[in-house]
């Protein structure tokens, strides 16, 4: 006992300073504890094989698939036009969605729902997102005790209710504790957030040393105003033909950038976009969107003679592919060469589509233009080829390009991200959906990879916070190693006991804050497994009703937010919000302690004595 309290409070104190990362510290403590005999290797192990170190995963991939797709953005943007640019109300209408969706989803996978939409009103309002992902995690676990399923405490208390033969909980028995649980935590939350975890932003654009972002480029270079695009429809002079027999620039002074092909229509939810740099060989078809640059009366001239359809084009889109920007040296052989006498197109496979020289900008009639020493040149090709590009005597690339293509929206996808966040919803919420609720997470993370709303398995890895994972898994074996040493047991049986005396009242209290106490070093599963039969058998020895005293267990072991690893939601949220552990001490033990003391009276109302 004596080396798991050391090993505990060593922890504890690293967590408080936070100059050792946190799963460092986490995996320290793990690896004494196995030295020290206190743990089997198997049991310190148990936290990476654990349900919700899986389902924690599981949720990073589908919310990074709901930041790709553009559908956090969407339902952000909803948000902030309801909240009509009010920052108290959006903080209501977060904290209220959130809490909601708790209700009947797992708090773990509401807050991964909710994280990329917070993050994504942050970046739209140029603002650090910490000042809600903490508070949203709190609203999710606040949101689970409207119904008997929000939380797994719930469903612990209400099978030692019936185990013990009382009768069983009904399914929103609990709704008049959750309103007012939510009610007092948004009332305190909105001033706290405010005033210890509003952080600034750090202004950074995609500019800078990371180089500029795609809108920007396009935007400097003013490439929409001479662009347009054209669908090859069936019987179109240019259908069947490859672009060299076009012959676009001799005939017309025109440069095809990009052809692009849609399989699907807009109003189906499944649907395909490819987009392929124009080359010589490429052959036209029926269906086709061809983007060109030019003048207008070329425009004109070239859509009469192909019979082709031109269509809106509402911005530039970079699916497949990208842009980036590079110098000429001196000294290069590319300077004092005409572009279309140059062999970049052929020994890079990519297009010149824009020059900066002094504060010029240069877009028409490119072939013809000669580079010279100090020419920034707007380059045009896929990911790959533009991921190909270094620099080297002749150029040097500006910025990192391929950064960029983390943030390339793949909106069309959209929809179907949508379908299968329903569907993992409907799955975990309907009791006849005979599917387990980590099994349509990682369904719906493995759908997210097949379906492209990520661009790849590798991209998927890289949306999981593996510090946040390692943490937690190495924190839930330090429940085991307090039970087997019977420090758990010590801890809540003397406090409550000594409250026992005094009270039906103080005992509730008692009851409460000893849970909440314990959830500090221990998962809040765990102590509501601990201590339901203890407050059970207190609530006999009394001779009162025990459901108050049950219900202020699962309300310490669910309202623990003084702790960064009492739930995963608190972890989640850690890395994105850049929070200490003093942040969760700050913000979390205040709230903590008042919804003690206001549920120690509301409680008898709901459930009598």
């Amino acid at each position: 006992m004596v080396v798991t309290l050391i090993v505990l409070c060593l922890t504890v104190a690293f967590f408080i300073t936070g100059k050792v990362r946190a799963d460092v510290v986490a995996l320290c403590a793990l690896v004494i504890l196995s030295l020290t005999g206190i743990l089997t290797p198997q049991e310190a192990l148990s936290g990476f094989s654990s349900e919700v170190v899986i389902m924690m995963a599981g949720l990073f991939v589908i919310s990074g698939a709901i930041i790709q797709t553009g559908l956090a953005k969407g339902i952000s943007a909803r948000i902030m036009r309801l909240s009509r640019g009010n920052e108290t109300l959006t903080f209501l209408l977060v904290m209220l969605t959130t809490s909601f969706i708790g209700a009947v989803v797992s708090n773990t996978g509401t807050v991964a729902l909710m994280m990329p939409i917070v993050v994504s009103m942050a970046a739209a309002t140029g603002k650090s997102p910490s000042r809600l992902l903490m508070p949203i995690a709190f609203a999710s676990s606040m949101g689970g005790m409207l119904t008997l399923i929000g939380t797994p405490p719930n469903l612990i208390i209400n099978d030692a209710l019936t185990a013990a033969g009382f009768r069983s909980l009904k399914f929103f028995s609990l709704f008049p504790v959750g309103l007012v649980v939510i009610a007092i935590g948004i009332i305190v939350l909105m001033p706290l957030s405010k005033r210890f975890l509003e952080k600034k932003s750090d202004g950074k654009k995609g500019s800078g040393a990371h180089g500029k972002d795609l809108n920007e480029l396009v935007a400097e270079y003013h490439l929409q105003n001479n662009m347009r695009a054209f669908r090859i429809i069936a019987g179109s002079q240019a259908e069947g033909k490859s672009v060299a027999e076009l012959d676009l620039r001799r005939r017309y002074g025109l440069s095809i950038l990009e052809i692009r092909k849609t399989e699907g229509s807009h109003g189906r939810i499944i649907r395909k976009v490819k987009q392929k740099v124009a080359s010589a060989a490429t052959r036209l078809e029926a269906g086709d969107i061809i983007y060109i640059t030019g003048g207008s009366d070329a425009f004109e001239r070239f859509c009469g003679e192909f019979k082709v359809k031109e269509v809106q084009m509402s911005g530039i889109d970079f699916y497949d592919i990208g842009m980036a920007e590079i110098v000429v040296m001196p000294g290069s052989k590319m300077a004092g060469s005409r572009i279309k006498d140059s062999n970049i197109r052929d020994q890079l496979n990519i297009n010149i589509v824009g020059i900066r020289r002094k504060k010029d900008y240069i877009t028409a009639d490119i072939a013809t233009q000669t580079m010279m020493p100090g020419d920034v040149l707007l380059v045009q090709g896929s990911w790959r080829n533009i991921g190909k590009l270094e620099s080297g005597g002749d150029w040097v690339v500006l910025g990192r390009p391929l950064e960029q293509l983390g943030h390339v929206i793949l909106d069309y996808k959209a929809p179907v991200a949508t379908l299968i966040m329903l569907l993992m919803i409907l799955s975990m919420v309907f009791d006849f959906i005979p599917i387990n609720p980590i099994t349509a997470i990682m369904a719906a993370a493995l759908l997210m990879v097949l379906t492209g709303c990520l661009r790849s398995v590798e991209a998927a890895y890289k949306t999981i916070h593996w510090e946040s994972i390692v943490l937690i898994a190495a924190m839930m074996p330090m429940s085991i190693a307090l039970e087997k040493t019977g420090t758990s047991a010590i801890v809540s049986h003397g406090l409550v006991a000594a409250l026992g005396g005094i009270g039906p009242t103080a005992l509730l209290a008692g009851v409460y804050f000893t849970t909440s106490l314990l959830t500090f070093f221990i998962s809040n599963t765990a102590t509501a497994v601990l201590m339901a039969p203890i407050a059970l058998t207190a609530a006999g020895e009394l001779g009162v009703s025990p459901y108050s005293f049950l219900v202020a267990v699962t309300l310490g072991a669910s309202m623990c937010f003084a702790s960064p690893f009492s739930t995963p939601p608190n972890v989640l949220v850690m890395r994105a919000g850049n929070y200490a552990f003093m942040d969760y001490i700050k913000v979390g033990l205040p709230l903590q302690i008042l919804l003690g003391i206001a549920m120690t009276f509301f409680l008898p109302i709901v459930f009598p004595f």
